[in-house]
């Protein structure tokens, strides 16, 4: 019985998600757009044949696209979310143990002989398929470093059917595979570090192999001496249950149109405060510090990229007492009639919500806390007007709002998340985040497909 590492890794993620949807998309060049459709941020196989880079802007490629019939798709990030935690929730239930890596890629702890391990890698693909519908690559290995190795072999050998076990592969033929694959190739090595492994006589992931570790570590970094252990088969990098740079929950867009005003800066913190807020209550964190910040366009003859963060009272995950102090916060570092294209919030100084309390929470009906300027409810968005200190270094000695017993936020997320899980993320909200209607500024998405999977107005239509 061998203990081994899979890696799974979906093709093509952004388009396989449209394509699950659209059939017609299928054998067709297609591409995926940045925030506001700005350039390619993924492309298909066929698009990449033509030659359309990432990172290329879309409107330098939409008169070749009508000639080509290459489709271009706005990011639906609602759709590829829920897409990722559907193919996430059918590996875990293969594994021993799982890890998830980004949006598409998860590592999981696998056991058997070679035959066992192969065939599983193999089910492991069809069941993806099947349950949700998008293709993935499996590379088998025991360490992670080599299953990215073999994970990237799948995706290149089409006569291994998009899985690679390395135990069912000769030991000469995985030689002469890094004999021919270049370092920079390997998981962990970038550009930079690939020129001075060039520089010193390290061209292929083989020549790395044969390497000292202890000299790559004196002459690079203990990281390059970990992967090197590991194309040996020392397994250096074990199963993490969360992402050790899981440090922060960010939410930040750029705008369709220049934002302006602060009641258009007060309606964008109160959806963008929510969203981050939701994410922070779905994995069970509360933060200790909350972030805001915005900017001009870089090519504006006077650029201004202002933030300022807040050190909260005590660790909260209360949408209300965050998007109250996000008001202000933004509020006192910017200023009205300065054309505005992009702004954030990033919620950090994480933990563990264990006690579902403890926290200073805001009376849901209660009047604005002295200073403030408005109501949470207001159709410009929550209160408004910076109280001293709301927004300082130190959290201050008076807050945006008054307190209410504990527990109050943890019950209230909890009612948020029930309603959008049954009735669509657009179903409820609190101040502007209730309305259903995008306002003016909201993100230009002029292709984006439905959100099938989390929309109830926007599920799929089946006839027959």
């Amino acid at each position: 019985m061998r203990e081994r590492i899979a890696l799974v890794d979906v093709n093509n993620f952004y388009v396989s998600c449209e394509r699950v949807f659209d059939p017609t998309l299928r054998g067709r060049p297609v591409v995926v757009l940045s925030n506001n459709d700005g350039c390619v941020v993924a492309r298909s196989q066929e698009s990449k044949d033509l030659g359309v880079k990432t990172g290329m802007p879309w409107f330098k490629l939409q008169d070749q696209a009508r000639r080509w019939g290459l489709v271009a798709k706005s990011s639906n990030y609602e759709l590829y979310g829920d897409m990722s935690a559907r193919v996430m929730e059918v590996l875990g239930r293969h594994g021993l143990w799982q890890e998830v890596y980004s949006i598409d890629e998860s590592f999981v702890g696998l056991a058997g002989t070679a035959a066992d391990l192969l065939a599983l890698a193999t089910r492991i693909k069809e069941d993806v398929v099947r349950y949700v519908g998008v293709p993935v690559c499996v590379g088998v290995a025991p360490t992670k470093t080599q299953a990215k190795l073999a994970n990237h072999i799948a995706k290149h050998t089409p006569t291994l059917g998009s899985v690679c076990s390395l135990d069912s592969l000769a030991d000469q033929d995985v030689w002469a595979l890094q004999q021919r694959l270049p370092v920079t190739g390997l998981w962990g090595v970038g550009a930079r570090s690939g020129e001075r492994l060039r520089a010193e006589g390290i061209d292929t992931i083989a020549d790395l192999r044969r390497a000292d570790p202890s000299k790559i570590r004196k002459k690079h970094s203990v990281v390059l001496e970990r992967t090197v252990r590991e194309l040996n088969g020392v397994n250096c990098l074990p199963p993490t249950a969360e992402r050790a740079d899981r440090a922060q929950v960010m939410y930040s867009r750029s705008f369709s149109t220049p934002v302006s005003s602060w009641e258009e800066l007060d309606q964008v913190m109160n959806l963008y405060t929510q969203r981050a807020t939701a994410r922070l209550a779905a994995q069970g964190l509360r933060a200790r510090v909350l972030t805001v910040s915005a900017g001009t366009s870089r090519f504006s003859g006077e650029a201004s990229f202002p933030s300022r963060s807040v050190a909260l009272p005590s660790p909260t995950a209360d949408p209300l007492l965050l998007t109250r102090y996000a008001v202000s916060a933004l509020r006192s570092v910017t200023n009205p009639g300065t054309q505005y294209v992009r702004a954030g919030v990033m919620l950090s100084g994480l933990d563990r919500d264990t006690e579902h309390g403890g926290q200073e929470q805001l009376d849901l009906f209660g009047s604005p806390g002295e200073g403030e300027q408005g109501s949470l409810f207001d159709d410009a968005g929550p209160g408004t007007a910076a109280p001293s200190g709301a927004a300082g270094g130190d959290g201050g000695s008076s807050d945006p709002g008054r307190s209410s017993g504990a527990g109050d936020g943890q019950q209230l997320n909890a009612l948020l998340a029930a309603v959008k899980g049954k009735f669509g993320e657009a179903a409820i909200g609190l101040g502007r985040g209730g309305f259903s209607e995008e306002p003016e500024w909201s993100m230009k998405r002029e292709f984006r497909s439905n959100r099938y999977t989390t929309e109830w107005d926007e599920l799929p239509t089946v006839r027959a």
